[in-house]
């Protein structure tokens, strides 16, 4: 992919010369915060900084209402939104307001939160640990459900007196979910329903190129990526979204190019904002989390990190092994979305995972649905979040 980047650039430096520059409009959210984002479409936001028990500083927004409306002093009921596998918050307002989750929701009457995973371009700072430390990168999904998730719901229920949010999340958001409801009764309690967007428990089946990396031994992986930080937004991706990827001779190449990681569903994609998402993604995660997602490719399983070695497996879970997580156990009502050209949350990994939901209380597969439509797709206010609304209103009366 990079080298067909490079030859993007190349194209395009004499540009101006043939005219190219006439296709070319750049959305001005490209090159902007999440906060500046929401306060461009005329939403008031407000920005937390949660501390978790092991020191890291999560960044987390709030729309507290809807656009054009006025502070109330009423409760409203809340929403918790966490994003995927090296995203961030952004991916939830990376769209026009009608068709972005957060701000409908937000225009819907809910308090809207917006999460960031630690490690990621919002979320990379610490209370001792600095991010030039390997050390502030040593962690994966098991800190992120055990420390991140409580961490930022509770904060999230104290700042709003509320006892219960709902929770809505998309791949990797549903992972953490998966791991922290099964394994914290307590957590769980606060969560009236779990929306599970494009869900990921087990990636036997998954076709996405990160896959690649279960071929290469955790040494290989190290000695390629380092042992701190994976795919990080950087200047050049900056550079190829706002001047390449919102160019129209350039925007089949681009679409193309998330297709390969997501799956395929070109109809679906408004290629003009193509310079958006990939100025807003990817955001990063630890190259120690990219070693457990290969080692649940590897292993068809869902458990805790593999430290490499009995001796270091016993100190992180006092025993030679690291643990199953058993989801069975998680009694929090679910919804689940999946989509038929997802080749992250594969079909098979889905069907293998329904009957493991205890409490399912909705389920649709989206036949032409990519890993990406949840949250990018043209069509996703009448295919997923409608209906989620609706179960919102259904369940705000129990």
């Amino acid at each position: 992919m990079w080298q067909l980047l490079a030859a993007a650039c190349c194209v395009l430096l004499p540009g101006p010369l043939y005219g190219y520059r006439k296709g070319s409009t750049t959305n001005p959210e490209a090159n902007m915060n999440i906060s500046q984002i929401i306060s461009y479409w005329g939403y008031s936001y407000e920005k937390y900084d949660v501390v978790t028990k092991d020191g890291y500083i999560l960044g987390v927004y709030r729309i507290p209402h809807g656009r054009g409306c006025l502070r109330e002093t009423a409760l409203k009921p809340v929403v918790y939104l966490q994003h995927g596998l090296i995203a961030s918050a952004s991916d939830w307002i990376c769209n026009l307001p009608n068709n972005s989750l957060a701000f409908l929701l937000a225009d819907a009457g809910y308090d809207v939160w917006l999460g960031n995973s630690r490690g990621n371009t919002w979320s990379r700072k610490h209370l001792k640990l600095s991010p030039e430390s390997p050390r502030y990168w040593a962690f994966s999904l098991d800190e992120m459900a055990k420390y991140d998730l409580p961490a930022t719901i509770n904060l999230i229920l104290e700042k709003t007196a509320q006892k219960q949010l709902y929770y809505v999340g998309h791949s990797q958001g549903t992972t953490i979910a998966f791991i922290a409801f099964s394994t914290n009764p307590e957590l769980a309690k606060r969560i009236k329903v779990f929306f599970a967007l494009a869900p990921v428990v087990t990636v036997k089946y998954t076709r996405s190129p990160m896959k690649k990396l279960t071929n290469l031994s955790r040494q290989a992986v190290k000695a390629l990526f380092g042992d701190k930080m994976f795919s990080t937004h950087t200047l050049f991706g900056q550079f190829i979204a706002t001047k390449v990827c919102n160019q129209k001779i350039f925007r089949a190449v681009c679409s193309n190019f998330m297709f390969t990681l997501g799956g395929f569903d070109p109809q679906n994609l408004n290629t003009s904002r193509l310079d958006v998402y990939l100025a807003q993604s990817p955001a990063g995660t630890s190259v120690q989390n990219m070693l457990h997602w290969a080692q649940a490719v590897n292993s068809g399983q869902l458990q805790a990190f593999d430290w490499g070695n009995p001796d270091q497996n016993m100190i992180h879970f006092h025993q030679l092994s690291p643990p199953l997580y058993n989801i069975t156990e998680m009694e929090v009502p679910t919804a689940i979305w999946s989509g038929g050209q997802d080749i992250v949350a594969d079909a098979k990994d889905t069907e293998n995972l329904l009957p493991k939901v205890s409490n399912l209380i909705y389920y649709k597969v989206i036949p032409h649905y990519n890993h990406m439509d949840f949250y990018l797709g043209k069509d996703a206010p009448w295919e997923v979040y409608h209906d989620l609304i609706r179960l919102m209103k259904e369940y705000s009366q129990n």
